[in-house]
């Protein structure tokens, strides 16, 4: 048997560890000193899910007919040519304004002077008056020239479509016997006036040429540079036009070819008289002489053409003269600062008949 010394130790130490168990099982004690205190919790961890890339074949490349890949457009390309389908889809879908024109019945010539251009008033070939000769404005270039012609008026559709235009460039004529141009011109009273398309002096009645049996009455005469015919090919720096008609309205025009050399007497006449603004007529006191216009030789060429500015009617009997005149450089100058280019281009033969004088 323990003694009872020891005994009474180990019951002490017995119950304060009986005390310090309690103390620990008891949530609420306070941990007593050199207690270690409770550890936390572990926290719990929430896994996300992970997104897996959904993949996608590979695009297969266009080949060309070369069998190369064909490269991406890029995307200044792409919006270029949507834009350039929409501007197609646009055009193609737009509606043209209808555009209705005033149609003024023909003009018979009157037979006084007047400034009436007689190529814009044919008679019987059809024409329009000297106000919608203005109205339709027409020029030797640009949106309106000759090539847009046929499109400003119905009434100008034989510039266009017309198979005997004038001017032409005469090559293989047929020589013959042709009878000689019966010229009766004598000094008469005149006007000129700038029609805004060239010089045209306007004449007196008296003056006369017969063609056979035909006599035509002298109208007017008016100037192109440079000519509007050739001959073989070749051009000449300017050429008057003498414009007749007959008493049943045909057309017959002389043409002289003019090209610099000495002065002339009758164009400097002209010259002198022209009007400061166009369309006014400048009526002299004195006479002029046709004659002096003509050359010292009188063999022609002959075939039937067009009048040379709108509305390009066909039927006019063409008398080319073979002989140039001359006229000076002083004089060709002054007619090219008004109109540097007056002429309409040559226009197809079509395998018509042309006559030469042997």
């Amino acid at each position: 048997m323990l003694p009872s010394k020891k005994l009474l130790l180990i019951a002490s130490a017995l119950c304060l560890v009986s005390m310090i168990g309690h103390a620990n099982d008891d949530p609420h004690a306070a941990p007593g000193a050199g207690a270690a205190p409770a550890a936390a919790p572990a926290a719990k961890v929430i896994k996300e899910p992970v997104a897996v890339a959904e993949t996608k074949p590979a695009p297969v490349p266009a080949l060309g007919n070369d069998g190369k890949p064909i490269p991406a457009a890029s995307p200044q390309e792409v919006a270029f040519r949507i834009a350039e389908r929409l501007a197609r889809l646009r055009a193609a879908t737009a509606e043209r304004p209808v555009v209705k024109r005033k149609v003024t019945p023909p003009v018979q010539w009157s037979g006084k002077s007047s400034g009436t251009d007689v190529h814009a008033s044919a008679g019987k070939a059809g024409a329009a008056s000297l106000s919608d000769h203005k109205a339709l404005h027409w020029s030797y270039g640009g949106e309106e020239g000759p090539i847009r012609w046929a499109d400003m008026s119905p009434e100008w559709a034989a510039c266009g479509s017309g198979n005997r235009q004038s001017p032409i460039d005469i090559r293989s004529g047929i020589k013959v016997d042709l009878e000689p141009i019966g010229f009766d011109y004598k000094p008469t009273g005149f006007s000129v006036i700038d029609n805004g398309h060239t010089i045209q002096v306007n004449l007196g009645a008296g003056n006369h040429i017969t063609v056979g049996s035909r006599m035509f009455e002298l109208v007017q005469f008016h100037f192109h540079r440079p000519s509007e015919e050739r001959i073989n090919g070749r051009a000449f720096d300017m050429v008057a036009h003498l414009v007749h008609r007959d008493a049943n309205g045909k057309l017959a025009v002389v043409a002289v070819l003019i090209e610099r050399g000495a002065g002339r007497k009758l164009v400097q006449t002209v010259w002198n008289n022209m009007p400061l603004e166009k369309n006014e007529a400048v009526t002299p006191a004195g006479a002029l002489d046709m004659n002096d216009i003509l050359p010292a030789k009188r063999e022609y060429f002959t075939y039937m053409g067009s009048l040379t500015t709108p509305p390009c009617s066909e039927g006019v009997l063409w008398l080319v003269m073979k002989e140039p005149v001359s006229i000076s450089q002083e004089q060709i100058d002054i007619f090219a600062r008004m109109y540097q280019m007056n002429a309409r281009p040559i226009q197809a033969t079509a395998a018509r008949l042309i006559k030469e004088s042997n």
